[in-house]
C-alpha cells in the first residue's frame, strides 16, 4: 500500500457508518491524514482568506487512544466554533501530543459524523509504517 504513496487514506465500505483506511510513515502522520480523511468524508470546505489557528494538548494511554481522542477534539472545534484546518503540525512524544492547527471557519459541510469510535481500532506497524482503519458514527 505504501509504495506509491507514503502517507494517504480512502473510504472503504462499512456496513451502517463511515469508515477510513488511513496509513503514514509515523505516528504524527498518520494523526494528519486521519484529520484529512475525515474532513474529506463531511465534504468540508473552508472560506477563503484570514487564517485562525488553535493549539491542542492531549495525553492518552496508547495511540489508538490519542488519535481518537485527537479527532474528536477536531469535531468539538467545528461544533463550537465553525473551524476546520488544513495545516497541522503534530508532535508525539510518549504519548503526548501537541499540535498546532491552521485553518479557516467552513465554508460548506456536506454530512456530519457523530462520533469517532473504537470498533475495531488497532493500529498496525507496517514495513514502510503505520496503517488503521477508523470507523465513524453518523
Amino acid at each position: 500500500m505504501f509504495k506509491n504513496n507514503r502517507s494517504g487514506f480512502y473510504e472503504i465500505e462499512h456496513t451502517a457508518d463511515w469508515a477510513l483506511k488511513v496509513w503514514a510513515p509515523s505516528a504524527g502522520d498518520l494523526l494528519v491524514q486521519a484529520a484529512r480523511g475525515m474532513y474529506t468524508l463531511m465534504g468540508i470546505t473552508l472560506k477563503p482568506g484570514e487564517r485562525e489557528w488553535r493549539e491542542v494538548a492531549i495525553s492518552a494511554t496508547d495511540l489508538e487512544s490519542l488519535l481518537v481522542i485527537f479527532l474528536s477534539e477536531l469535531l468539538y472545534l467545528l461544533e463550537l466554533d465553525r473551524l476546520g484546518f488544513d495545516q497541522f503540525e503534530v508532535d508525539i512524544k510518549e504519548m503526548d501530543l501537541n499540535a498546532h492547527l491552521v485553518g479557516a471557519p467552513v465554508l460548506t459541510q456536506s454530512k456530519e459524523i457523530k462520533a469517532v469510535t473504537y470498533h475495531n481500532l488497532k493500529i498496525t506497524e507496517k514495513v514502510d509504517g503505520l496503517e488503521v482503519t477508523i470507523v465513524f458514527d453518523v
